[in-house]
């Protein structure tokens, strides 16, 4: 299908536009925790209802994440990243007028489904605005805002809890929507993936799969995980993704296919990716609340102290997308997960309940650096790796990935220091919160071995040479169109 030619200008703006709004859906994920007290003493509710505040939006994010790109895809990726926004910013103002926890719970869930609908799609309109020459550059620029927002929310989560109130983390969505609705509109060129049709059955397989399976690592802390209702809702998610599984190797037009893993840069980003989430995520969890349970820093100083993990992105990602424009993408994704591994290790080293500042100090810098040489490289690799019609599709795996890694990793280094650990004292907290770290540590050094899986530069230049001379020669290469090798990629 021919797309249209990209506006004057299109490119900065589109750069401008995905980065603010993949920030807000980004951001959601971490932004309530710090709130969470207070939304209880103001609307009540048990740790229960608490867990749900969370768990809602995470929830209908990952489900719906390869959905909304295939609407996209079939109905036009403008359209949709701006229907998407319109359905996060107002759910965003129902939050804060939320005048119960039911309530509070229902508008995170809606917020959950605007988000799932707008987050892959701002890759995809960003890869069609920009030329492929500076796409590192601008992936690494998307990249870090997307981490900024995501190691930040507890700090903005925090700081507006204090200083203003809980509802202000939600009003804080209202403006930038409003303002991003009118230039989405204006300044975005429209494109389609090419050929794109809706999969029913895929699409119920994927999105009941994967609510099992993140439904069932939410309450395995909190029910037990040999509970009737943990144990039912893993191994039905299992079995349904199972049949996903089945169904992407064997439906002619299927939402995910599965030959996209055949291509081994493909498979190795989005292992790197969910193992990446598992570590961070978890980390981020728990580190935050160390801070403030066992070192007695309020919400805001903890988040002001850990500046240099979550400040690192803005320098030096796109740094990061400049450089993978010139070695590729692949090593300095590696070098990154290996750094983010090292961050998390020196972390299980050093604290101690009375740990100083400049003992952590190091650790948080080596993190930060990791993160950031992760994101943009990451996401350049994930665009890369499919044909241009696929990419809708790319990115909504991934991001379902991450979503994923994310609950995977609050759940398990939860468990962990449940096991080892508890809140009873600074040194008890210690004592849970440090085998975990290793946990998350051993996960993210897993991500850097997974990721050197993907094939070199120099490897996919020749396959690209290689696949080209047979198509031109009158005999396409069959690995490169039917294995999604990236013979025909042109991203």
């Amino acid at each position: 299908m021919n797309q249209p030619a990209p506006r004057r200008g299109s490119a900065a703006w589109a750069l401008v536009i995905t980065s603010v709004a993949g920030f807000m859906a980004a951001l959601d994920n971490l932004v309530v925790t710090t709130a969470l007290p207070s939304i209880r003493e103001d609307l009540g509710g048990g740790l229960h209802d608490l867990e749900w505040t969370v768990s809602a939006y995470t929830l209908t994010f990952a489900v719906l994440l390869m959905f909304g790109a295939a609407l996209g895809d079939r109905f036009g990726r403008r359209r949709l990243f701006v229907t998407g926004l319109a359905v996060f910013t107002g759910a965003s103002a129902a939050a804060a007028l939320a005048p119960g926890i039911d309530a509070l719970i229902a508008a995170r869930a809606v917020q959950g489904v605007g988000a799932a609908i707008m987050m892959p799609l701002t890759l995809t309109l960003l890869t069609a605005a920009v030329p492929a020459a500076r796409r590192g550059m601008a992936f690494g620029i998307w990249g870090a805002v997307n981490g900024l927002a995501v190691a930040a929310g507890p700090l903005i989560g925090g700081t507006l809890t204090e200083h203003m109130s809980w509802q202000w983390i939600f009003w804080l969505n209202v403006p930038l929507g409003l303002a991003l609705l009118p230039l989405a509109r204006l300044r975005l060129a429209e494109s389609y993936g090419a050929g794109a049709r809706l999969d029913i059955a895929g699409t119920l397989l994927a999105s009941g799969g994967l609510f099992g399976i993140v439904y069932g690592l939410i309450r395995g802390p909190l029910d037990g995980w040999t509970s009737a209702t943990v144990l039912t809702a893993l191994i039905a998610g299992s079995a349904l993704l199972g049949g996903f599984v089945h169904h992407g190797i064997h439906n002619k037009a299927p939402m995910l296919p599965m030959r996209l893993f055949r291509n081994r840069a493909f498979s190795g980003i989005n292992a790197a990716s969910l193992l990446m989430f598992l570590g961070m995520f978890g980390s981020i969890f728990l580190l935050s609340q160390y801070m403030q349970g066992v070192l007695g820093y309020s919400p805001t100083e903890a988040g002001l102290r850990m500046l240099p993990w979550t400040g690192m992105p803005m320098i030096v990602a796109p740094i990061a997308g400049a450089v993978s424009d010139r070695i590729g993408g692949r090593p300095v994704v590696a070098a990154g997960l290996a750094l983010q591994a090292l961050g998390l290790a020196w972390f299980a080293l050093v604290l101690t309940p009375d740990a100083s500042y400049a003992a952590q100090l190091p650790a948080l810098v080596v993190s930060g650096i990791g993160m950031a040489l992760y994101f943009a490289p990451a996401a350049n690799l994930v665009m890369s790796s499919v044909r241009p019609s696929e990419q809708g599709i790319a990115s909504g795996a991934n991001n379902a990935l991450r979503e994923v890694g994310g609950a995977l990793g609050v759940a398990v280094m939860a468990s962990i220091f449940t096991a080892q650990g508890g809140y009873e004292s600074g040194q008890s907290f210690v004592d849970g919160l440090v085998p975990a770290l290793w946990v998350g540590a051993g996960a993210v050094a897993l991500g850097a071995v997974a990721v050197l899986f993907a094939p070199s530069r120099r490897q996919e230049a020749r396959r690209k040479a290689e696949t080209e001379s047979e198509v031109l020669s009158g005999t396409p290469s069959e690995v490169g169109v039917e294995a999604g090798k990236p013979g025909l990629i042109t991203a």
